[in-house]
């Protein structure tokens, strides 16, 4: 039996359609027809900018965001696709804590439905700082298909490191 690191949470059921998919080679396939496009949100800058618009529709009176990039150290294989953070630096007698979301570089080829969920969840850590119920509900009202596109995005990722060399060209 195939592990599925990234679906582990989710019934076995589930697990087991993408498995088939996976002995038919036809998860990739599945995928494409889903998910055919490519984003066009290249630059640290723009990737800011749909940041920032996403922000303005559904969290504006959240705090504020200094720094919104793509990086290329977030590890997906510690689950890390993207990265809320506040840095605290001392300025003359007062503390400023400046925010930043960090996401993984390789959502710059991924589906403007894999980079919108990403964005969407790293903007609810703005009033949600765990993953409880109230943080999910955010999510869902940000992006009603919240919670399909998670299991797709895992489902994505599980195919990127199956280790059949003709849907590599396809990965990035």
């Amino acid at each position: 039996m195939i592990p599925l690191k990234y679906l582990q949470a989710y019934p076995t059921t589930l697990q087991d359609k993408v498995r088939e998919l996976i002995a038919q080679e036809r998860l990739g396939e599945h995928l494409a027809k889903r998910y055919p496009e490519r984003h066009p949100v290249q630059s640290d800058k723009a990737l800011y900018a749909y940041t920032m618009d996403l922000k303005q529709q559904h969290l504006k009176n959240a705090p504020g965001i200094d720094k919104v990039l793509y990086d290329s150290k977030l590890d997906v294989v510690r689950n890390a696709l993207g990265l809320h953070t506040a840095i605290s630096r001392v300025q003359g007698g007062k503390l400023k804590a400046k925010k930043e979301i960090r996401v993984a570089a390789l959502f710059k080829a991924a589906a403007p439905e894999f980079l919108q969920m990403i964005v969407v969840h790293e903007l609810a850590h703005l009033k949600e700082y765990d993953h409880n119920k109230a943080f999910y509900q955010l999510c869902q009202y940000m992006l009603p298909d919240y919670h399909q596109l998670e299991f797709d995005l895992r489902v994505y990722l599980t195919w990127r490191e199956l280790p059949t060399t003709a849907n590599a060209d396809n990965r990035d």
